[in-house]
């Protein structure tokens, strides 16, 4: 008999889920959000929901929905080199250039850079960048213990730490988040900024990334069938993705409130300081340090976790402990270039890969009613492929998108593509690619079934 996911083993599976992605980008975005939307709070927080919640669970759906072993296989249909391509683009990402150096440089921003002078912050983060990811590679070894790391030991104080900053928040509220200022951008466009934003907690990435621990994590539980897997994944998943959206909705809510006694600030970070600062003093900078570290480093685990997985079974010559002294110590180099840095750059690539990783997720869950037909896959990729690299160039650091090149290609989407004024120039293109594609698809089918049909009746007359 195969055994069952008990409630006790969907809680766990629950918090792993909620440990990997709870990480960097989901403490600081938020608040940032919060102040920039100001009295719109609840309609941006519906949109950052939708991109920083509803999308990376559907991407733990589409890995579990099509048995794939990782971003790669879930890509093959689109193509070896495509896939090869895509598996790397999003690992570099989440990896050593931008997500697993961000688990570094957040909590120390938040935590330990606003106790330091200016000209000591650079030993301070070298110093402590060094530390976490030395003790990320150290759990990180240990595979066999990640489920019991995460899920037993770290989230629990991670939020109980939290939770005092949410007590004393609703007991002694800084204001009404109602009467708060509205930046431009969200005066009209609250739910498309929202939704915009979520892209920069990479959550939808990393999902593709490690789906495939989670689904390790289930099967040692006994489980063995795909669909008790694909149960599992659904159950536990909407658990742990319950748990991130009340303490995105508490976040995107402080910091609206926030802007009663501080200024809007240049990133989330330096407004969570602030607040935690402003309920507990001294000991509440504490506090976040500890919060910001705790919680980084769990979501930091995952990703490395991951790439080493992910590439480790594309190359095995090269060893899984191998790839992740690679990623840790490229992550800690990057990471000393600053978060500030860090989050410019990153921003055009999630505005270009976000688009395609949304489109495979989507045509992944519905492929079987398809039967995971690569033309659909391919038509739909390459047209949203055009868009994507537009918003990349309209969404780049100055330096980029200032160029005569860069200030053409944007005059042109901006005059023919639909939506791309709000950063949704690929959803039509995806929408046309996905209708054709299965157009094509359902006439062939229907095409193939006609003569069987008319065989058939020929052989009944005679």
């Amino acid at each position: 008999m195969e055994n069952k996911m008990n409630p006790r083993r969907l809680m766990i599976i629950a918090s792993l889920i909620f440990g990997m992605l709870f990480g960097a980008g989901n403490l600081i975005f938020p608040v940032h959000l919060g102040q920039l939307a100001g009295s719109h709070w609840l309609t941006a927080s519906s949109g950052f929901l939708i991109s920083g919640v509803l999308i990376p669970l559907m991407a733990l759906l589409a890995i579990s929905i099509t048995w794939s072993n990782g971003i790669y296989d879930l890509a093959l249909p689109n193509g070896r080199t495509y896939a090869l391509i895509f598996l790397i683009l999003i690992h570099a990402t989440l990896g050593s250039f931008f997500a697993t150096p961000r688990t570094a440089t957040v909590p120390y921003s938040i935590g330990i850079a606003p106790h330091l002078s200016a000209s000591a912050n650079h030993i301070g983060l070298l110093i402590y960048s060094a530390c976490f990811f030395a003790l990320t590679y150290y759990f990180s070894t240990r595979q066999q213990r990640i489920t019991t790391l995460i899920g037993k030991l770290l989230n629990p104080a991670f939020l109980l730490l939290l939770f005092a900053i949410f007590f004393l928040a609703m007991i002694h509220p800084l204001g009404a988040a109602s009467g708060t200022a509205i930046t431009g951008a969200y005066q009209h466009a609250a739910f498309t900024n929202g939704f915009l934003q979520g892209y920069n907690t990479m959550d939808a990435l990393a999902s593709l990334a490690f789906g495939i621990t989670v689904i390790t994590a289930i099967r040692h539980f006994g489980l063995k069938r795909d669909r008790t897997i694909s149960f599992a994944v659904a159950k536990s998943g909407i658990l742990g993705m319950a748990g991130i959206t009340i303490i995105y909705l508490a976040l995107t809510w402080l910091g609206a409130t926030s802007l009663h006694n501080f200024a809007l600030s240049a990133n989330g970070g330096t407004a969570l300081s602030q607040i935690a600062h402003h309920y507990m003093g001294t000991a509440g900078d504490a506090i976040l340090a500890t919060l910001a570290t705790i919680t980084c480093m769990t979501s930091a685990m995952g990703l490395v976790v991951a790439f080493s997985q992910d590439f480790h079974r594309r190359f095995p010559k090269i060893s899984y402990k191998a790839f992740l002294r690679f990623n840790c110590t490229l992550s800690f180099l990057i990471a000393n270039l600053g978060l500030n840095q860090i989050i410019a750059w990153s921003t055009p690539v999630l505005m270009f890969l976000y688009p395609l990783a949304i489109t495979l997720i989507i045509m992944s869950i519905a492929s079987p009613l398809f039967n995971r037909d690569p033309l659909v896959f391919r038509i739909t990729t390459v047209l949203t492929l055009i868009p994507a690299f537009f918003d990349m160039l309209n969404a780049s650091p100055a330096i980029i998108r200032n160029t005569g090149f860069a200030q053409a290609m944007i005059s042109l989407a901006s005059k023919y593509f639909p939506f791309f004024s709000n950063g949704f120039g690929w959803l039509s293109f995806g929408m046309a690619g996905m209708i054709i594609g299965l157009g094509i698809h359902f006439y062939r089918h229907n095409a193939q079934k006609a003569p069987t049909k008319q065989t058939a009746s020929s052989s009944e007359m005679e």
